[in-house]
């Protein structure tokens, strides 16, 4: 909680100091980010089509970048 109260009073000061050009920039963010969360978005198979994914990788069900490429690289010369 304590660090979460220096990096409010910390970015505060930042904010204080920048042009204004940032300040928008910030604010539009903060904006944004307040309207809607990406996951509130998605319909429900959207969600469970995610988490299927995210458990596979939690389980180790992963492939690697590089057979991925293989894969990809056979892909192309059909």
């Amino acid at each position: 909680m304590r660090g979460s109260v220096a990096l409010r009073n910390q970015t505060k000061k930042i904010i204080d100091q920048a042009d204004i050009k940032t300040v928008r920039m910030v604010f539009a963010m903060l904006e944004a980010e307040k309207e809607n969360d990406w996951w509130d978005t998605l319909d429900s198979k959207e969600r469970a089509s995610i988490e299927k994914g995210m458990k596979d990788a939690e389980e180790g069900r992963v492939y690697s970048h590089e057979a991925v490429m293989k894969k990809v690289k056979k892909w192309r010369l059909k």
